[in-house]
């Protein structure tokens, strides 16, 4: 077949306008961009000395504290595809705490997951009975629904705990998932990892982290990520979902029940958030019931659902990125957290390039001034102040959102008000 079309008089040939790039897949850059922080983790482990970095036992608890996160930021997902923003995730993963301590308490840790599960759908029912039946605005509805988990579970607690632990703030011991390991992989990676090859030894410390010590429920977690892309964007009710997240008229103009997916949308967005709260009680490692024991992590998983552009992909990695700060200041201390500083001047150099390659002249000088700014921190601390530690998370989503802001495309009719009857 000819490239090229003759038009006008013979001799003068006009060329086909050349094919634009197919965009890689998902799952391609996905796997590009774990191999970019791979290097940069183990390049900055190098150079600075700091084997915390990509130990074993940092990815272990960098997983079990991005659990939490990700099942948030999947409750974002499906309620802002269907049109509603959920800023109450942070109340629904409240009750998913206290119905986690009481369930597991009377009958297992199955029972804890699932009663996590349904306390944290009522507070999705009732945020679609507010937002949807009664046109409430979302951010009023949301941040009623945190103020009214935090106390209805304090409540809770000080009506049924405070007589079995004498601490109307905590809840009595409760049973914690079993973990499993792949036992002869997880040796094989062990040695490479304590071999300290540079690189090799990085990514063995990683990934036997995420292979040792694994819980059912974190199993169970990390696959509803590709089980919720499935459901959205390969079946008719996914589509349709996401229709009434786009336009609803239309789509009520089609014969889809723009009311009835909304409310499913929102049932399975707390049922998320609840089991999110399930992973901080019933996980290995983690603390019974406490008072206020999310400590943020609902909006944290807000933050990880908009930095991966309302998609799956896209949110488990937000949920990798701040999991993984929060288990390096807890495997760590201020020490690592500063050597992660200097990784991330590796990383906006590599950006000041990248941009002055493509003559993007203002982000390349913003990347610049970042890394200058962070090197001087580097270099004039030996480590972080011990009070800031704690909050290495909520640093790390502040900015991210601001590098994320700049691509974002959400669903079009988000936080919409929408009436039954406006498309006929």
């Amino acid at each position: 077949m000819s490239t090229t079309v003759e038009t006008g008089s013979p001799g003068e040939v006009q060329a086909q306008p050349p094919r634009q790039r197919r965009p890689l897949p998902g799952w391609a850059r996905g796997a590009l961009w774990g191999l970019v922080a791979i290097t940069v983790l183990s390049t900055t482990s190098y150079l600075t000395g700091i084997d915390t970095l990509t130990s074993s036992n940092t990815a272990q608890n960098a997983l079990r504290l991005a659990l939490p996160i990700l099942c948030a930021a999947l409750g974002g997902l499906w309620a802002e595809r269907s049109g509603i923003i959920n800023i109450g995730l942070e109340g629904m993963m409240i009750l998913g705490t206290w119905g986690a301590a009481w369930g597991a308490y009377h009958g297992g840790v199955w029972a804890g997951l699932l009663a996590a599960i349904v306390f944290g759908g009522l507070g999705g029912l009732l945020h679609a009975v507010a937002t949807v039946t009664f046109g409430v605005n979302h951010i009023v509805s949301g941040v009623a629904i945190n103020l009214l988990g935090l106390g209805v579970a304090k409540y809770l607690a000080d009506l049924v705990f405070e007589p079995l632990s004498g601490n109307p703030r905590q809840s009595p011991p409760v049973p914690k998932f079993d973990t499993y390991s792949a036992t002869f992989l997880g040796d094989w990676l062990g040695e490479l990892e304590a071999a300290k090859r540079v690189g090799v030894s990085d990514a063995a410390g990683l990934l036997r982290g995420l292979l040792t010590q694994v819980s059912p429920l974190a199993m169970f977690a990390l696959l509803l990520v590709p089980v919720s892309y499935l459901v959205l964007w390969r079946t008719r009710f996914g589509l349709r979902l996401r229709s009434c997240g786009e336009n609803p008229v239309a789509a009520e103009s089609l014969g889809v029940n723009v009311y009835l997916h909304k409310y499913v949308a929102l049932l399975i967005s707390g049922g998320f958030a609840g089991m999110g709260g399930a992973a901080l009680v019933l996980l290995p490692g983690g603390a019974d019931y406490l008072e206020n024991q999310t400590n943020g992590r609902g909006y944290i998983g807000l933050a990880a659902m908009i930095f991966g552009n309302w998609r799956p992909g896209g949110l488990l990695g937000g949920a990798a990125l701040f999991g993984y700060a929060d288990g390096l200041q807890l495997s760590g201390g201020g020490e690592a957290v500063l050597a992660l500083c200097y990784g991330v001047v590796l990383l906006l150099a590599v950006l000041v390039v990248v941009q002055l390659w493509r003559r993007r002249w203002l982000a390349a000088g913003l990347a610049a001034a970042g890394a200058l700014v962070l090197y001087v921190v580097y270099w004039t601390n030996d480590e972080l102040p011990r009070e800031l530690i704690p909050y290495t998370p909520h640093f790390v989503t502040i900015v991210v959102l601001a590098v994320a802001a700049q691509r974002l495309r959400p669903p079009k009719a988000l936080a919409m008000r929408y009436r039954r009857g406006e498309g006929d």
